[in-house]
C-alpha cells in the first residue's frame, strides 16, 4: 500500500477524500466574491424596503473577515460559510430579514433573489484558483494509483461545476455533495459514502480538509488520517475579527497540519 509522507508522520493509504473549498481551490477567491455580492444585494434590497442592517453585524454574519473597504479577506474555518450548507446560509440571511420586520416568506424571497445575483456573478467571472502545489500533488496521486474523491458541504452539481472550471474533475472517481447524504459534516456520512463508491475501507483513506469539521468527519468515519491544509499562519476567529487564532485551537482533531501540498508526498 502506498505511504503518504507528512511532516508529522507517514500513513499507509490507498485513497484520499478531499474537501473542495479551501482545500482544492482558494476559498476567498470563490466564496469571498460570492459572499460580497450576496451581502451587497441583500443590504440594497433591505434599503429599498426602508430597512437597514447594521454593517458591523453584516461583516460577521457568515463568518468572514473584511478589510476597511469592506472586501472579504479571510474566513472563520469553523464558521457558517466554511462549514454550513447553502440552505444554512440562506436561513441565516432570512432570519435577519425577519428580525428587521419582513415576513418569513418575504425574507426568503429576498434571499433567493440575492442568491441568483451572486450565482450569476460566479458564472460570469469563474473566480477559481487552485491551492499552491495542488496540481503536482494530484498528478502524483494519480501516478501512484491513489483513488480520489471529493466530499464537500456544497451541492453536488455546484461542486462538479467548480471542479470543471478548475480543470481537475478527471482526477476524482466520486464527487459527494451534502445533498447526497442525510447528515453533512462533521458526521461521517459523506466519507463513508465516498469510501463505498471508491471500494476502499475507511481506514485505508486519508481525509484532507481545511476545517475541524472535516477532521471530525474523518475521525467519525474511522479514516486512516485526518490532514488539514492551512495556508495561513493562523485562522480567523469568529465574529469577523482580523485577529488570528493558533491553528492548534482551530483544528484540534487534525492528525497533521500542513501549510501547503508541497509538504505532502508519496513513497
Amino acid at each position: 500500500m502506498p505511504e503518504l509522507i507528512t511532516p508529522q508522520g507517514n500513513y499507509d493509504i490507498s485513497a484520499i477524500l478531499f474537501d473542495k473549498d479551501g482545500t482544492l481551490l482558494d476559498f476567498v477567491s470563490l466564496w469571498g466574491s460570492w459572499s460580497e455580492c450576496l451581502l451587497m444585494h441583500f443590504t440594497r434590497q433591505l434599503e429599498l424596503r426602508g430597512l437597514t442592517f447594521p454593517v458591523p453585524y453584516l461583516n460577521s454574519l457568515l463568518g468572514t473577515v473584511h478589510n476597511s473597504e469592506g472586501r472579504i479577506t479571510g474566513y472563520d474555518r469553523n464558521g457558517p460559510l466554511a462549514m454550513g450548507t447553502m440552505n444554512d446560509l440562506y436561513a441565516i440571511l432570512g432570519w435577519q430579514g425577519y428580525l428587521l420586520g419582513l415576513s418569513w416568506a418575504e425574507s426568503m424571497e429576498l434571499v433567493e433573489a440575492c442568491r441568483r445575483e451572486a450565482d450569476a456573478m460566479l458564472e460570469h467571472s469563474r473566480p477559481v484558483l487552485p491551492l499552491p502545489g495542488l496540481l503536482r500533488f494530484l498528478d502524483e496521486c494519480a501516478a501512484g494509483g491513489i483513488k480520489m474523491a471529493v466530499v464537500t458541504a456544497d451541492e453536488t452539481e455546484a461542486a462538479e461545476k467548480h471542479l470543471r472550471w478548475l480543470g481537475i474533475r478527471r482526477y476524482f472517481s466520486a464527487v459527494i455533495g451534502t445533498d447526497q447524504v442525510e447528515r453533512g459534516k462533521p458526521f461521517p456520512d459523506m466519507a463513508l459514502l465516498a469510501c463505498r463508491q471508491l471500494g476502499v475501507h475507511p481506514s485505508a483513506a486519508a481525509v484532507i480538509g481545511d476545517t475541524n469539521g472535516d477532521m471530525r468527519m474523518a475521525k467519525a468515519a474511522g479514516a486512516g488520517a485526518a490532514i488539514s491544509i492551512a495556508a495561513d499562519a493562523g485562522a480567523a476567529v469568529p465574529g469577523g475579527s482580523s485577529a488570528k487564532m493558533p491553528l492548534a485551537h482551530v483544528l484540534p482533531d487534525a492528525d497533521t497540519v500542513v501549510q501547503s501540498y508541497e509538504e505532502l508526498s508519496f513513497q
